[in-house]
């Protein structure tokens, strides 16, 4: 396990990251009302899975474990992905507005996560 400390940058995203898996703990509890459209209760307890899945590595990650680093992007990547199928079906526009907000989140958060210092090429002669 390779462990590192993180940049000011990383560190940036993994705060996002952690609000943003914390957000998602709670979904499998607030299922849509009844007789109204909403994700299946499976996406639900996923995005939930995923959330303490998220949080987790962003904690482990903060300590500078570079695996959890990758696990905490692959649930908040994962757990975005269970949102994007309400493009395609007829929903209020402000659940897809709420959708895309959550894709350019994490599409910032992941930039912001893995934004390591940067190396300077070697100088040959």
């Amino acid at each position: 396990m390779s462990t590192t400390s993180p940049t000011a940058k990383q560190k940036a995203g993994l705060v996002i990251a952690g609000l943003y898996s914390l957000t998602n703990i709670p979904s499998f509890l607030t299922p849509a009302p009844e007789g109204e459209a909403g994700p299946p209760m499976a996406v639900l307890v996923l995005g939930s899975v995923l959330g303490v899945i998220g949080l987790v590595a962003v904690v482990l990650a903060w300590r500078g474990n570079q695996v959890a680093l990758r696990v905490a992007a692959g649930a908040i990547i994962v757990n975005t992905l269970t949102g994007l199928p309400a493009f395609f079906v007829d929903v209020p526009m402000a659940i897809k507005a709420l959708v895309g907000f959550s894709v350019v989140l994490t599409v910032v958060t992941v930039v912001l996560m893995f934004s390591g210092k940067r190396r300077l090429p070697a100088v040959t002669d």
